[in-house]
């Protein structure tokens, strides 16, 4: 299994099989963490969790309502224990905030129970992704391409610590999905 659409699906089977923790997709926000994980987990036949969804569901609130009425550190911790019971469940595939695997309780658990798989791309990829959709927080404070560049260099260092990482830029969801399990399967 050497290039990513080489896979059989025996071979995503075999694969599926020796993944016996959940694999958690970190990285900024407009990386393709939910779409790639939604295809991740069909071709692995698991489930998919969307972190800021299952928030979202819980707290019957926005991530920016909750962001702007509590605060960063307020959801943070929120997400902290949100990714602990997912993780904990079992769950295939979750794709978390572009912020939580920053968190350094977040990143320990998940590091620990989980196989993290940094999704990174370029600025003007994010900036473009980002920019379909008006529900960032963060990106309501400025430029978004000065914020992204920002956040991009400050959080560099705490998403290196994943276990595999996986440059997305402009490729299909699937073709990433797919080097995400050739990424996965040379790790283990």
């Amino acid at each position: 299994m050497t290039h990513a659409t080489a896979f059989t699906p025996a071979e995503i089977g075999g694969l599926a099989r020796r993944i016996d923790r959940p694999v958690v997709l970190v990285g900024l926000m407009g990386v393709g963490k939910s779409t790639v994980g939604r295809r991740l987990a069909a071709l692995l036949d698991t489930d998919f969790i969307d972190v800021d969804e299952e928030i979202e569901r819980a707290a019957d609130r926005s991530v920016s309502e909750i962001f702007e009425a509590h605060g960063e550190l307020y959801f943070r911790a929120g997400e902290r224990r949100v990714i602990a019971r997912l993780v904990e469940e079992g769950h295939g595939v979750i794709a978390t905030g572009g912020g939580a695997f920053v968190d350094p309780e977040t990143r320990a658990l998940i590091l620990d129970r989980a196989i993290a798989v940094w999704l990174d791309c370029d600025i003007d990829t994010l900036v473009e992704r980002t920019a379909r959709r008006d529900s960032r927080p963060l990106l309501r404070k400025g430029d978004p391409r000065a914020i992204l560049t920002q956040l991009k260099d400050q959080r560099g260092d705490a998403y290196a610590e994943a276990q595999v990482h996986v440059v997305t830029d402009d490729a299909p969801h699937t073709e990433t999905a797919l080097s995400v399990l050739s990424a996965i399967d040379a790790w283990l």
